[in-house]
């Protein structure tokens, strides 16, 4: 196990305010019991960082380690094995807190095509690596480790603010968070810099090649033919580091959990074209408060500050299983290093709800949805868990 808990400890020491996040509600979760428990109590993982099912209704889920290890297991609270999808260790760079395997998105046409993606940093230069694997012919429950297909690449400068989440939005196409490149306070201004594919959403087609790349680019992208030498691929700009977002699989909205600076956290629904502030902005507070134009920006949809030990946003997703039904609609997400997991309801954009569902008490990598859309919790304590009534 790294450092990752004295890093911790030493951000709850250094941070702490006396302002309160949440609004007191009538919100439906406002008054539901919840808990956590592990969903698969047989199994344990080393960092896991993502889980993911292959959209095959094969009942199986796939939980991505840090380490660069993907294991698939049936979706089984019993479950004792687990199968070792892909393997490449050798591949990456895990040497830093936020380096690693980061990402497993499967291709809306996976059951006829066999085709996953990965997002990793590697290293010799340092880099994020955006590749294509193919599922083992013979065996569905291991992928071909020689059927790597790069698809983009690029430079990470520090070994902080990677990103790593990957993948396909409604319309098919194939979305990438990417942070500013680290550091502290975005030094080299990638943020809004549209020149570099460093402090953006991107999105590319992933089912067309284009000139020597192995992508192309969708036609609606914002950027598409500029002529000032902005990155074509940009989705949207000025994020800090987008660790983990999702789709709401009922309106197609795409939310981003945006990980902060010094002071606040932030949520946002992101659109086409949109430019979220970094640097300019933290939250909905200037960040450099001699330079501060907000004209153009878009504006979080929900912000928090770093009392309570709230140090690092973890995005989650809108709920739409049926286990737990008050939480329908709304927005399920977590702080990383407190363990606090929240509802947010949006319904009235300009009074949102956020309201707290309970305190895991172990820091919290990523969300999952299986094929049920039902909600799951990576947990640096090597765990996997789901939520449940008390």
């Amino acid at each position: 196990m790294k450092t990752y808990l004295n890093i911790i400890l030493v951000l709850i020491l250094s941070y702490s305010t006396a302002c309160s996040q949440d609004k007191a509600s009538g919100s439906p979760s406002s008054s539901v019991k919840l808990t956590v428990h592990e969903a698969f109590p047989n199994l344990s993982f080393t960092r896991p960082v993502d889980f993911q099912h292959a959209g095959d209704n094969s009942n199986r889920v796939f939980v991505v380690e840090q380490r660069g290890v993907i294991s698939v297991f049936n979706n089984d609270a019993g479950a004792a094995e687990r199968n070792e999808f892909l393997a490449i260790e050798g591949k990456v760079d895990d040497s830093g807190n936020e380096e690693g395997l980061l990402g497993l998105a499967f291709h809306p046409n996976y059951v006829s095509n066999g085709y996953f993606y990965v997002n990793y940093t590697a290293k010799n230069p340092d880099r994020t690596v955006i590749s294509r694997f193919t599922v083992s012919a013979s065996n569905s429950n291991q992928a071909d480790p020689t059927s790597e297909l790069i698809l983009l690449e690029y430079d990470q400068p520090y070994s902080n603010h990677n990103g790593g989440q990957i993948a396909f939005g409604p319309d098919g196409y194939l979305y990438i968070g990417v942070g500013d490149g680290g550091s502290g306070g975005d030094p080299k201004g990638h943020g809004q810099n549209r020149k570099t594919l460093l402090g953006n959403i991107l999105r590319i087609d992933v089912n067309q090649t284009a000139g020597s790349n192995n992508y192309s680019i969708p036609s609606d992208n914002p950027f598409v033919n500029n002529t000032d030498g902005f990155r074509e691929e940009i989705y949207a700009y000025g994020l800090r580091n987008p660790w983990r977002f999702s789709f709401d699989s009922a309106t197609g909205q795409l939310w981003v959990g945006d990980v902060g600076q010094n002071k606040y956290e932030e949520i946002d629904i992101v659109v086409n074209g949109g430019n979220y502030g970094w640097n300019t902005m933290e939250g909905v507070h200037c960040f450099k408060p001699n330079d501060c134009d907000k004209t153009g920006l878009e504006l979080p949809v929900w912000e928090y500050d770093r009392s309570n030990g709230d140090i690092s946003v973890t995005g989650g997703f809108v709920y739409h299983g049926s286990a737990i039904k008050e939480l329908e609609g709304l927005y399920i997400y977590a702080d990383y290093v407190s363990g606090r997991i929240w509802s947010l309801d949006i319904s009235d954009p300009v009074n949102p709800i956020n309201t707290e569902l309970l305190n895991a008490d172990f820091p919290i990598s990523s969300f999952g949805i299986d094929q049920n859309q039902e909600l799951y919790i990576c947990g640096f304590d090597d765990k996997i868990y789901t939520l449940s009534y008390k």
